[in-house]
C-alpha cells in the first residue's frame, strides 16, 4: 500500500487509517474477532491505528494494546483525549492541563506501550485556553510520551489560533487535524481544509462512510431501521427532510457508483483520499467483512468527470444535515450570549 507523509512531519502513513471506535462496546465486544480485524488491516499493508480514550471509556485502547503486542513499532498509533471518563467528577474530561497529563498515562498503560505517535484533542473547549492545553502536550512531547500532537473537529478560527498561540508561547504546535468528511459531509472544504493546507497539517477524516449512510445499507425500498436511529434520531431517522435528502443523495451516488462498476463503499472513500488536503481516511470496520469491503478503495482512482457528477448530486462545502458537521459553536444555543 503506497504511503503520504503526515502533515510535514516526514512520518509516513497509508491512505487509510484504521479507526478502532467500533472495538469493544460500542461496536463489536468480542476482543478476540476485534483483535483478528486489526491483524488483518496490518497484514493487508495498513501502518495507521486511531482510536481514543472516549471509545467504551478505554476498551478499545485495551483492544488494541493486545492487538499490538509485538507489532508496535511499525504502526503509527493515534489516541485522542477530551471525552467523558467518569458519569460524576467533572474533572474527567476535557482539555485542561490536569486531566491532560492524568489521561495520557491511563490511555499509555491500556495500549500497552510507552509512548503515542499521535495525541489528538478530541473537541475544541472555547473555555480552555490554548495556551493550557498546548503547554501541557509540549511536555509530554518533551517527556518522550507523546511523538506529535494533532485536533480533532476544531473549527478553522481554532485551528489557526493554536498555530499562532504556539508559536507565540514556544510551545509544539498541531501538525494534523482530524474533521469529518464525507461525500455528504462537505462543509470542511469550504475553510477547515484550505487552512489545513497553509498550515501544512495532515487531515485524517473521520467519518468517510458518512457514518454508514454510505455503506449500502440506507437504500430506498429496503428496511433502514436501526438502533442508530433510536439513539441519534437527528442523523437517522427518515422521518426528517434533511435525512431524507440524504437518502436521495445516496440513490444517486449508487447509481454513480454502478455506473463506474465500481461499489458505493469505494466511491465514498475515494472521494475522500483524492482530495489534495487529505492524508488518510479514517475506516471504522466492525467485522472482518466490512474491513475486506474497504480495503480495495485505495486501487481506485475517481475520474474527473465522475468527481464532476459527485459534485453536481452534492455540491462542495455543503453538508446536507448540519448536524453532520461534528461541532457547533455553543453559544447558538445559548440565548444569553446574544442579549444583553
Amino acid at each position: 500500500m503506497e504511503t503520504r507523509e503526515l502533515g510535514r512531519t516526514g512520518v509516513q502513513v497509508t491512505p487509510l487509517c484504521l479507526g478502532a471506535m467500533m472495538f469493544g462496546a460500542w461496536g463489536n465486544p468480542d476482543h478476540d474477532e476485534s483483535i483478528r480485524v486489526i491483524h488483518r488491516a496490518l497484514d493487508a499493508g495498513i501502518n495507521f491505528i486511531d482510536t481514543a480514550d472516549v471509545y467504551a471509556r478505554g476498551e478499545s485502547e485495551e483492544i488494541v494494546g493486545k492487538a499490538l503486542l509485538g507489532r508496535r513499532d511499525s504502526v503509527v498509533l493515534a489516541t485522542k483525549v477530551h471525552g467523558t471518563m467518569h458519569d460524576t467528577d467533572p474533572n474527567m474530561k476535557g482539555n485542561s492541563r490536569r486531566w491532560i497529563v492524568r489521561e495520557v498515562e491511563a490511555s499509555l498503560r491500556r495500549l500497552q506501550t510507552d509512548w503515542i505517535d499521535l495525541y489528538q484533542i478530541h473537541r475544541w473547549d472555547p473555555d480552555t485556553a490554548h495556551d493550557e492545553t498546548l503547554g501541557a502536550l509540549t511536555d509530554l512531547q518533551r517527556a518522550g510520551k507523546i511523538r506529535y500532537l494533532g485536533s480533532s473537529t476544531y473549527p478553522p478560527s481554532a485551528i489557526v489560533e493554536a498555530q499562532w498561540v504556539a508559536e507565540k508561547r514556544g510551545h509544539a504546535r498541531f501538525v494534523c487535524e482530524q474533521p469529518p468528511y464525507s461525500i455528504l459531509v462537505r462543509g470542511v472544504e469550504a475553510e477547515v481544509l484550505p487552512t489545513c493546507q497553509r498550515y501544512g497539517l495532515g487531515v485524517i477524516p473521520w467519518s468517510p462512510l458518512a457514518g454508514g449512510w454510505l455503506s449500502g445499507r440506507y437504500r430506498k425500498g429496503t428496511d433502514t431501521r436501526s438502533h442508530r436511529a433510536d439513539r441519534i434520531p437527528a442523523r437517522y431517522d427518515l422521518s426528517l427532510p434533511e435525512n431524507q435528502r440524504k437518502l436521495d443523495a445516496v440513490e444517486q451516488l449508487a447509481e454513480l457508483a454502478e455506473q463506474a462498476g465500481i461499489s458505493l463503499i469505494h466511491l465514498a472513500l475515494a472521494f475522500v483520499v483524492r482530495h489534495p488536503a487529505v492524508t488518510a481516511a479514517i475506516i471504522g470496520p466492525r467485522t472482518l467483512d466490512q474491513l475486506e469491503g474497504q480495503l480495495g478503495a485505495v486501487d481506485v482512482r475517481l475520474s474527473d468527470e465522475l468527481l464532476d457528477a459527485i459534485d453536481r448530486i452534492v455540491p462542495p462545502g455543503t453538508t446536507i444535515n448540519p448536524v453532520d458537521a461534528g461541532w457547533r459553536p455553543t453559544h447558538l444555543d445559548d440565548p444569553r450570549s446574544r442579549r444583553r
